[in-house]
Parts: C-alpha cells; sequence; structure tokens
C-alpha cells in the first residue's frame, strides 16, 4: 500500500475539511481546535466562523498538520505544531521536561473504511519528518497508556503509548492527563 503524507496547506484545505470539517457547515465541530486554542476561543467560535478561522490557519507558512493520501484520496490527518504555540505551553496536567523548543502531535484521525492499515503510523512519521523539516529539536506526544486494551474510537486521536514506540519515540514522564479512561503519558522523540 503506498501512502504519502504532505503537510496540510490551503491548496489542501478541501481535503482538510474531508477530515475534520462537518457534514453541516453551521455545525460547531472541533475541526482539530480544541487543543490548538485557548477554552475561551474555542467556545466563541461557533458555526461557519470555525472553517473561517481554519481557514486563515491554513493560510500561514507552517501548516498545522499533515495529511495522508492512499493513491488520490484523503485517508488520514494529524495535527502538528510548535507546543508553544499550543495550550500544551501553559497546561497543568501535561509537563514540560525541558526548555527545548519541541513540537507537539496530538491528534491523528484516519477516516473509517481505511483503519488497520498502518496510516497512522505513516501519518505520525510524516508528522515528525514535518517538524524536522521546520528545524524543531524534539517532538512530543501525549497518547494514552492503554496497555493494549481496546480504546474507544472517540478517544483514539490522541493515539497510543504503542503507536508512538513504534515511531522511536520514548516515554519521558507520567501525566495527569486521562483519555478515555486512560493515563496518558509524554512521549519525546529528540532530534538525532
Amino acid at each position: 500500500m503506498n501512502i504519502e503524507v504532505r503537510p496540510a496547506t490551503i491548496s489542501r484545505f478541501d481535503d482538510v475539511a474531508t477530515m475534520l470539517g462537518p457534514k453541516n457547515p453551521d455545525s460547531s465541530v472541533c475541526w482539530c481546535l480544541s487543543h490548538r486554542l485557548d477554552s475561551k476561543t474555542n467556545r466563541e467560535l461557533v458555526g461557519r466562523a470555525r472553517s473561517e478561522y481554519v481557514k486563515r490557519l491554513y493560510s500561514r507558512e507552517v501548516a498545522p498538520g499533515v495529511l495522508a493520501y492512499q493513491d488520490a484520496d484523503v485517508v488520514g490527518w494529524a495535527a502538528v505544531a510548535p507546543r508553544s504555540e499550543l495550550p500544551f505551553a501553559r497546561s497543568t496536567k501535561i509537563p514540560h521536561v525541558d526548555d527545548l523548543p519541541a513540537w507537539s502531535v496530538w491528534c491523528i484521525r484516519v477516516r473509517p473504511g481505511h483503519r488497520g492499515k498502518g496510516i497512522s503510523h505513516a501519518l505520525l512519521d510524516g508528522a515528525v519528518a514535518y517538524a524536522r523539516s521546520m528545524r524543531a529539536a524534539a517532538v512530543e506526544g501525549y497518547p494514552v497508556d492503554n496497555k493494549r486494551k481496546r480504546v474507544d474510537l472517540t478517544m483514539a486521536y490522541v493515539g497510543t503509548r504503542k503507536l508512538f514506540e513504534d515511531a522511536g519515540f520514548s516515554k519521558v514522564a507520567d501525566t495527569d492527563a486521562v483519555s478515555g479512561g486512560f493515563s496518558r503519558v509524554l512521549m519525546r522523540l529528540n532530534q538525532p
């Protein structure tokens, strides 16, 4: 299976909408903003204002994530950005382990019908490659430590410890965060 991962730029906004947008444009779905914005701003962006905000976000020089393609079809999404731009920078539940300018990977989504084919692995690898191309000193993730137990799909977007370990990440800290009933851990991949 040939999977390509590319930066999610404004020219690929229709594919971003396929992965993250609502069927009804007036709906206030996540658009992968809930961990990108502070709570107040996130609550204030409703309906079409959310998609307009996302369009501006994708017009910036630094892409807010990566998209996975199988043939010409978009099949996955991973959010990746400098931690300093995210609420993780001020989190009381997810610790900072050092002062390196780390990037965070916090949302990995695979379209229904394409799951179980290695796309999440390709997305994580692509997110790391993109962060490195932008000179990230380290890349972090905050997946669940589910000990190989099933994770509810609505909460699986944070990834699993095994997914991150398979990509070469190491656990560097426990967190006070929980997702889907599982503790989350801080996984880190430092620049070689």
